[in-house]
């Protein structure tokens, strides 16, 4: 079998848990503006803020919203952590010549300051929210790292744990790999991983080394 061309991953929930920070500024967000917190965080897992802010307030406010949310994100970055195997998984593609790129619903200087507080490596290629004009469930992010690669989407290996992220790497045409333990329609059938360690000692297969 032939080894993919790339690897591109989703950045939290994927590659680093910022579980709890996400839960706590989109629940004070939530309280303050009295919308049931429950639904906020389903609505706004995986996906763009401004895309979450659009169900709920008018477009002329929006901005601002999503600036206050940002603002409040980056105050509490330190609490980030790698997923389990995360590092020591990407030096090994690293070392084995594969490409990796990470695509993100976080705005760029978020995204970074996740990745270095986990103690991972900025990747060579980062997608972000500002890089795209639709957001997950839409492919553009997935097809846009492949391109920056200067490899076929169709070829790589995304690693999702969000509904709207799964469906953005399946309609991208990329193979979908699906981090922790989501379930939805979309990842019935799907290869599951608990964290990377598993990858790692060979419990699933790597499909980096079929």
């Amino acid at each position: 079998m032939t080894r993919p061309a790339a690897a591109l991953f989703d950045m939290d929930g994927t590659l680093v848990d910022s579980t709890a920070t996400v839960e706590r500024v989109w629940t004070e967000i939530a309280t303050r503006h009295g919308w049931d917190p429950a639904e906020v965080l389903a609505l706004s897992h995986g996906v763009r803020a401004d895309d979450t802010m659009r169900r709920y307030l008018p477009e002329a406010e929006i901005p601002d919203a999503v600036a206050r949310l940002q603002t409040r994100e980056l105050e509490l970055v330190e609490g980030t952590v790698e997923v389990a195997g995360a590092r020591e998984y990407l030096d090994r593609l690293s070392a084995e010549g594969v490409p990796w790129a990470v695509v993100t619903s976080a705005p760029p200087t978020l995204a970074r300051a996740r990745i270095l507080a986990a103690g991972l490596e900025l990747p060579d290629v980062l997608v972000s929210a500002s890089d795209v004009s639709v957001g997950k469930p839409d492919p553009e992010g997935y097809r846009q790292a492949a391109t920056r690669l200067g490899v076929d989407v169709s070829k790589c290996v995304v690693f999702e744990d969000a509904d709207a992220g799964v469906r953005a790497g399946l309609a991208s045409g990329a193979t979908v790999v699906v981090v922790g333990s989501g379930e939805s329609e979309a990842t019935v059938g799907l290869v599951r991983i608990a964290d990377y360690r598993v990858l790692l000692d060979g419990t699933v297969p790597d499909p980096f080394r079929l």
